[in-house]
């Protein structure tokens, strides 16, 4: 993924932002549910399901994150990197597991479900929140985003996770041989902008055309703290179609 421009929090006063047209406004969520999953994977088309319907929901961010260890099964999942494996294998240490396992969703970075099962999922959204806000805004050319202060919580990186809204595959063999499937927010890229500084908040802005690159028609910001490298819960997000 290409490098962006950022406006850090000390030059944020300096910055005249437009009015937020209606448009562009978006609601806070409540929940962050990243699913990992393969299209290898025989237990994976019900998650994929279950999260489609989900991302219609307006107080929930969806990312779907395609694995590459089922890939030995015969089907090399069209979306699936290195990357997103060793993300949630991340999760994993930092829960202190080894044990990693398709299709999972993890909840605000607190907690893992397994994806498939739709009580499981909707107990866990129930008690989640997000209580750092985060803005967006697009205004000439640029995403602009404003993350709230809070002076109760520590030092945490500032996310960028761009996705693609839909496509359909057709699988031709592995476990899921003969099936057409139409998965959704296929992440496409996530990378660090820089970190959130807790007492005055930051500000930052995105060139849309390099968020667009790849394919990709939709960006999420998440704040979220790390230990020892790992990641840990989020704080905030908000998402915007591009």
């Amino acid at each position: 993924m290409k490098s962006f421009s950022w406006i850090p929090a000390a030059a944020a006063a300096a910055l005249a932002v437009a009015p937020v047209p209606a448009a562009e406004l978006r609601q806070q969520p409540k929940a962050v549910l990243e699913l990992f999953t393969s299209q290898g994977c025989n237990s994976c088309p019900q998650a994929d399901a279950l999260l489609t319907k989900l991302s219609q929901r307006k107080d929930i961010i969806t990312l779907a994150y395609h694995v590459d260890y089922w890939d030995y099964v015969g089907w090399a999942d069209t979306f699936g990197s290195a990357e997103n494996s060793e993300f949630q294998r991340e999760y994993a240490r930092s829960w202190g597991s080894t044990r990693i396992y398709t299709p999972q969703i993890v909840v605000n970075g607190r907690m893992g479900v397994i994806g498939s099962r739709s009580g499981e999922v909707d107990d866990a959204i129930t008690d989640a929140k997000l209580d750092l806000p985060v803005s967006l805004a697009v205004n000439g050319g640029m995403l602009e985003v404003t993350v709230g202060a809070r002076s109760d919580a520590r030092e945490a990186t500032i996310w960028l996770v761009t996705y693609k809204d839909s496509e359909v595959v057709s699988i031709e063999r592995g476990e899921n041989a003969g099936k057409t499937m139409n998965y959704t927010t296929i992440v496409t890229g996530r990378q660090v902008l820089g970190m959130w500084e807790p007492d005055r908040g930051s500000h930052l802005k995105l060139p849309l055309k390099e968020l667009m690159a790849d394919g990709s028609n939709g960006a999420v910001i998440l704040i979220q703290e790390e230990a020892e490298g790992l990641p840990g819960p989020i704080l905030g997000a908000s998402s915007v179609q591009l």
